[in-house]
């Protein structure tokens, strides 16, 4: 067969093994590009040996680097480096130049590398951490606009802007012996040069893709903007710095231009295509058996890889003023390698910066860090809350504030919490104040804070799920609290910690999604909204009006569908879909599974009457009688010996449940239901015990400052503040 037919057999095959390697790697919900060095490691030398022509194929994958780069740099936006200007400006470079200086001096000192130049390039790939890995991740779990993700985004920006550098001033390094003004000189080459090309991208570039672009030859479009990308990048590699840098700058003269997305779009398939051939290439290079038996020190690197980064990271989120929970979960959502050091390795390996070794077990180690990465976002936020609860790390963590600044009146009372004060939340708070209804917002966006001072709304700084935060906003003596966060896991934990501070509190939340629905209205919300199902129900409202349906008949249908939370205008949720809810919200809080038995209270006892939540604080998601699984009970179900019931709550919730379960004697005479103490009432200063005697009522549970006592027995004298479960008589006058 010809040359040429060789080389489009050998790229039909690595597209086609990448396609069915990247598919295998988005079910099992990995990063594609494991599948694509997968696919390049089946086919490649090393493996099944199906590719001849190797060297065209990479060089044909150069180009998927430059089109990358090149894409990267027009979707670049300044405006998000503003948004958190102190850590990115500050925080990213001294993450950067910890980890580079770190991994330098560790590398000599290890005797991996000889000398401080291969010890630099070390440090610049591992510096990078993974943008299209983190990215993915946060989008899947809804967490792109928590303030744990926005740090880690904003970090990710500077990190991707530093690999420009990077680039610039990987050639001078080639000059060991006069490293210091090699440096220089590349810096001062790059700077010329990116002055030069955004100048040109002002005056020059516009008019001419204008001019093409009023031709309305697609592809015409098309091959001057490949063409204009190539270019500049052969300029860069003329000036000694590398083509990968002059491909970024080439997108950033399009991105100040007027048919930027065009560009993009034009751009984006072919920048897949060549980017899935790279990283295939990449996966050609990998000697099985090197990594085989170096899979230790591969294991041992990605623990210190991850370990170092993770430790780094930390103490530089938590100097900027972030909670603990949310630097811990930016350290270990950023402690990988990411895809972008691929490039670095590939240009310190043909260098000859790094050895084939070296470089085989940097691609393994990256490899695994990105595996991990979904995992160690996942865990982390639960890892955070276990160590702020440790008792010998629980005063020492506290002190990293758990609210930047507070403006809450002393005399504040009957107010409405209002979490979240983003697009839904400002409008909720707008409705309250204008009906004269007093409120307290909680909101950790910097920004949003201003806004909140400028309007003089008492507010506080902080993530609203944090018990610190929830302590000092007095539930016990609101009104309601309205959710309108924008992460689902934030919105849960806020849920059930504030039940904690106020059992009977009034809560509406906003759900993200339809399953969310069931799942908060079982962990306690009174309320709870679509937002989409609102907007339709609006849009129904306005047809049948337009139809000349009465205002009664018309609101009467809304109240339905708001009575049954949607249920009759709702896609009926799949049963595994429940599951996996259940499963993420019990991996979340403290779960457990409990088995009734015979002797216990609940036995033949309705969820209503039994109270479970009010009682004990744990919430039941599932109950499994027999064979038969239910998954968000209702209270008309009846419980009996032998029901394996699935509950969250805290430690000493769950632990209270189990003890309150078991007991012998079950006080269900009578009403029963919380009351709050305040100032006046009789019962401030009484024991326990004598309401039994006085008032013939029992004392069955009791929250103070969010912890529960049942039984009640160490709880002392009731003070002001104080929840009590009362069971009997009781006349509340």
């Amino acid at each position: 067969m010809a040359s040429g037919h060789n080389l489009i057999l050998d790229l039909t095959t690595v597209l086609g093994a990448s396609a069915l390697g990247g598919y295998l790697a988005n079910r099992l919900r990995q990063p594609v590009l494991l599948g694509y060095l997968a696919s390049g490691l089946l086919v490649g030398p090393f493996g099944l040996k199906l590719v001849g022509e190797l060297e065209q194929v990479k060089s044909l994958a150069e180009i998927g680097i430059v089109f990358l780069l090149f894409t990267y740099g027009v979707e670049f936006s300044l405006s998000q480096l503003k948004r958190f200007k102190d850590i990115v400006l500050k925080g990213s470079l001294l993450q950067i130049s910890l980890t580079i200086t770190l991994v330098a001096v560790l590398a000599n000192g290890l005797g991996w590398v000889d000398g401080l130049t291969p010890g630099i390039m070390l440090g610049f790939i591992i510096s990078l951490s993974s943008t299209s890995v983190v990215l993915k991740t946060l989008m899947e779990r809804g967490e792109t606009n928590t303030l744990h993700g926005q740090v880690m985004l904003a970090i990710l920006i500077a990190q991707d802007l530093s690999l420009g550098l990077m680039l610039a001033v990987i050639p001078a390094l080639q000059q060991p012996s006069d490293i210091g003004s090699a440096l220089v000189v590349a810096l001062l080459k790059a700077l010329v040069f990116l002055a030069a090309a955004l100048a040109a991208g002002r005056w020059i570039v516009p008019h001419l893709i204008k001019y093409i672009a009023r031709t309305e030859n697609s592809e015409l479009f098309l091959i001057t903007v490949i063409a204009l990308c190539l270019g500049i990048a052969l300029i860069t590699a003329g000036l000694g710095l590398s083509v990968e840098m002059g491909a970024f700058v080439a997108g950033l003269m399009m991105a100040e231009i007027d048919y930027a997305d065009q560009a993009v779009a034009k751009i984006i398939p072919l920048k897949d295509t060549f980017v899935c051939l790279f990283f295939a290439s990449i996966g050609m290079l990998i000697e099985p058996e090197v990594l085989l038996d170096n899979f230790g020190i591969i294991i041992g690197l990605v623990m210190l890889v991850m370990g170092g980064k993770a430790a780094i990271i930390l103490p530089i989120v938590l100097k900027f003023g972030y909670s603990f929970k949310t630097a811990f979960i930016a350290s270990f959502g950023l402690n990988q390698i990411g895809e972008f050091s691929f490039v670095l390795a590939v240009v310190g390996f043909e260098l000859g910066f790094i050895t084939r070794d070296q470089y085989l077990l940097l691609v393994g180690t990256t490899a695994i860090t990105l595996v991990l990465t979904p995992m160690s976002l996942r865990w982390s936020p639960r890892i955070a809350d276990h160590l702020v609860n440790l008792p010998f790390l629980k005063n020492y963590l506290r002190q990293f504030r758990g609210t930047k600044a507070l403006s809450i009146p002393e005399t504040i009372c009957n107010h409405v919490v209002v979490a979240g004060y983003g697009r839904v939340g400002r409008v909720l708070v707008n409705i309250l104040r204008n009906q004269g209804h007093e409120v307290l917002v909680i909101e950790n966006s910097e920004a949003a804070i201003q806004r909140l001072r400028h309007e003089k709304i008492p507010y506080m700084f902080g993530d609203a799920h944090s018990e610190l935060v929830l302590e000092k906003a007095h539930l016990e003596k609101a009104k309601a609290l309205a959710i309108a966060l924008p992460d689902p896991g934030s919105t849960r934990l806020l849920l059930k910690r504030a039940l904690k501070f106020a059992p009977g509190l009034d809560i509406v939340a906003r759900s993200h999604k339809n399953s969310e629905i069931d799942l908060l209205t079982q962990l306690g919300a009174r309320e709870v909204v679509q937002p989409e199902f609102e907007a339709a129900l609006e849009m129904g409202a306005h047809v049948l009006v337009a139809l000349g349906e009465s205002q009664g008949m018309i609101q009467s249908v809304i109240n339905r569908i708001h009575q049954d939370r949607y249920l009759s205008v709702r896609p009926e949720q799949a049963t595994y879909s429940k599951q996996q809810d259940i499963t993420d919200v019990a991996e979340e809080l403290h779960s457990e599974w409990v088995t009734l038995s015979q002797t216990s209270r609940l036995d033949w006892v309705t969820l209503a009457a039994a109270d479970i939540r009010n009682v004990t604080g744990v919430t039941v998601l599932t109950i499994q009688q027999g064979n038969d699984i239910v998954h968000y009970p209702q209270g008309k179900m009846t419980l009996r010996s032998g029901d394996r019931l699935l509950v969250v709550g805290e430690p000493e919730e769950l632990a209270a449940f189990r003890d309150w379960i078991e007991s012998r004697s079950f006080l269900s005479e009578g009403s029963k239901h919380w009351v709050t103490l305040v100032e006046n009432s009789s019962l401030v200063g009484m024991k326990p015990i004598d309401l039994q005697h006085q008032y013939n009522v029992m004392v069955q549970a009791l929250r103070r400052q969010g912890k529960l006592y049942n039984p009640v027995d160490e709880a002392g004298v009731l003070q002001v503040g104080d929840c009590v479960l009362l069971s009997g008589e009781w006349d509340e006058d």
